[in-house]
């Protein structure tokens, strides 16, 4: 695996293209902090809802966050468009730990990395379960 600031496109096996918001610029001029975490969110579940087919207001088995982290390398700014890569880096029995890389649109260079791990658990119990096997074959396709 390479080191976060020297991650490249090629690292990542699936993109989504996000414009950045008038509202996502902070005081500083330059995308806010928190606003790279709903990059992850978004990249995440649109791959969930696109490919596993996701019902998210019905599936007994859901998934939930329980960690994260970002990296921040280079700037981004209102008009920039965002293309978030994403890939698995772990696929356990009832986890699974995403990373991601958050590019400006047609540039090379990672503007900032990070990792996002979903625990599956039964909507009810709140319980860990093992991961769906449709959801787990989706999944393995992003694995690295």
């Amino acid at each position: 695996m390479t080191r976060d600031k020297d991650a490249v496109r090629g690292d990542y096996r699936h993109f989504l293209t996000i414009p950045t918001r008038w509202m996502d610029n902070d005081v500083y001029g330059h995308v806010n902090n928190v606003v790279y975490y709903s990059y992850f969110d978004t990249v995440v579940n649109e791959y969930l809802v696109r490919e596993a087919g996701l019902d998210i207001e019905h599936a007994s088995v859901v998934a939930v966050v329980v960690e994260t982290q970002c990296r921040y390398h280079r700037e981004l700014a209102f008009p920039d468009v965002v293309e978030a890569g994403l890939r698995i880096a772990k696929l356990g029995r009832s986890s699974a730990r995403y990373e991601i890389g958050i590019f400006k649109a047609l540039e090379d260079a990672v503007c900032a990395t990070g990792h996002f791990v979903h625990l599956y658990v039964d909507r009810q119990a709140m319980t860990p379960v093992p991961i769906p096997g449709d959801v787990r074959a989706v999944l393995a396709k992003l694995a690295v």
